[in-house]
């Protein structure tokens, strides 16, 4: 994971990035596409993601075999 600190409540989409280990543009197209993870836009439409919704959504990724779909 990121050397993002416990206490940092929100990441922009690099620090993102680097803590989900997804690439900013996989990011990019998610948001374009409207699939979580969630993100706010704030002050010149800059994006932010809230740490809990990374982890969130990390969580609801977590499979334990290659035949496991999530459901």
């Amino acid at each position: 994971m990121s050397e993002l600190h416990s206490s940092k409540r929100y990441a922009r989409p690099a620090e993102a990035a680097a803590y989900t280990g997804v690439a900013r543009s996989t990011l990019a197209k998610r948001r374009l596409r409207g699939d979580p993870p969630t993100y706010f836009k704030v002050a010149n439409n800059t994006v932010v993601y809230a740490i809990e919704d990374l982890d969130a959504w990390l969580q609801s990724c977590r499979r334990s075999s290659t035949s496991d779909d999530g459901l």
